[in-house]
């Protein structure tokens, strides 16, 4: 394969491999122009070119896929009742809560096979999928192996817990490693057209589609939704959300020793200063969210900070159960303790971040931890004394 990716050619391709232009949606194809027109100008070579073509083919049968089962199934007569998400800053606990809170078994959680391979449902048949994603993640973790030191929870493999973000990889939106592991590129987070109400119908279908003939349940979600919290409850009007707070400081530390040892995998040698200096800035912006945003103060939200989860993990899960209106079970809180004994967080090595990767571009922590005090007072955020 040698010159430019054919955005046209990729669409007919996967629309004659499933006999459908259906994808729920009229505006994905100059969408997914877009995403091309990132692929393209990513200096990817033959072999990158083969993987992202692949990657896109996917995508796009998948969903084709999963808007042909609603015209054979009555999916969309599912109704998604009263789900708990988790939210907060990256590296504030939100995946170990919301892992915690998989294991009730009253609960469902998105699963990495389902949104990997969601068609058709899974009620109808799991078709080998799960043995295909845990194949998949076999390579993500060998490809990117100190990934599994900040983020231990990959070991899951195809039964691992996505965030809510991964199902609007099907929309062209965001290209994370998650679906984008084959391909050289950098992760793209920013620069595709964004439509949170639109993104949350899409995310409503999976759940919609999971759920399908199965036992009832109600839905444990994480995802990063400060930024949507308008759309989140537009989509979900009974739903809570607990949202977990963290010292800024330490989130945009961690955050980018994270980002830099999972794309050093995926693309070569970072410039870790500039990886710095733009998880501290994304940092800023997600704190003046939060800051600024008037529904933080819904009364569906729980505020819940760092440290007091991390002295009482299970507690703080019941606590959020209390809050909805539900009574976490006796077999749910085993469970969860169960959980912590058998996965240490250190179960694949210890992963090392310090604050001198901010100190290295010239940062005054002094400075920084006075720019954000009004957020530490509002919620009750200690300084953590970690260098």
């Amino acid at each position: 394969m040698t010159g430019r990716i054919d955005a046209a050619e990729v669409l007919r391709t996967a629309e004659k491999a499933v006999g459908s232009t259906d994808y729920g949606d009229a505006t994905l194809p100059q969408r997914f122009a877009l995403a091309v027109d990132h692929l393209n100008a990513a200096g990817l070579d033959d072999a990158g070119r083969e993987q992202a073509v692949a990657v896109c083919h996917r995508l796009l049968t998948s969903r084709l896929e999963l808007m042909a089962d609603r015209t054979r199934y009555p999916i969309a007569d599912e109704v998604i009742d009263a789900p708990m998400f988790v939210t907060g800053e990256p590296r504030s606990g939100t995946t170990l809560m919301h892992a915690l809170m998989s294991v009730d078994p009253d609960a469902r959680a998105l699963r990495f096979w389902e949104v990997m391979y969601p068609s058709p449902p899974p009620a109808v048949s799991e078709d080998g999928r799960r043995e295909r994603a845990d194949a998949d993640w076999r390579e993500i973790n060998a490809k990117m192996p100190r990934w599994l030191h900040s983020h231990p929870y990959n070991d899951m493999l195809g039964d691992g817990l996505p965030e809510d973000e991964r199902t609007w990889a099907f929309d062209f939106r965001v290209m994370t490693p998650t679906a984008w592991w084959r391909v050289p590129m950098p992760t793209v987070v920013g620069g595709l057209p964004v439509d949170a109400a639109a993104q949350y119908r899409l995310h409503r279908a999976m759940l919609q589609q999971f759920q399908y003939g199965r036992e009832p349940k109600y839905w444990v979600l994480k995802g990063f939704h400060g930024f949507r919290l308008a759309e989140l409850f537009a989509a979900y009007p009974d739903a809570h959300l607990v949202w977990l707070h963290r010292d800024p400081v330490q989130v945009a530390a961690s955050r980018t020793m994270m980002m830099a040892d999972i794309m050093t995998d995926m693309v070569g040698p970072v410039d870790l200063h500039a990886e710095a200096a733009r998880h501290l800035e994304l940092t800023r912006l997600s704190i003046a969210n939060t800051m600024s945003e008037p529904m933080v103060d819904d009364p569906r939200i729980l505020h819940v900070r760092y440290q007091d989860f991390l002295a009482d993990p299970v507690g703080t899960v019941a606590r959020y159960h209390e809050f909805c209106g539900r009574a976490l079970s006796p077999a749910a809180a085993a469970a969860m303790r169960d959980y912590l004994a058998a996965n240490p967080g250190d179960r694949h090595g210890k992963f090392r971040y310090s604050t001198a990767v901010l100190t290295d571009i010239g940062v005054d922590l002094a400075a920084l931890h006075d720019e954000f005090a009004p957020f530490r007072a509002r919620f009750g955020i200690d300084i953590e004394n970690r260098h």
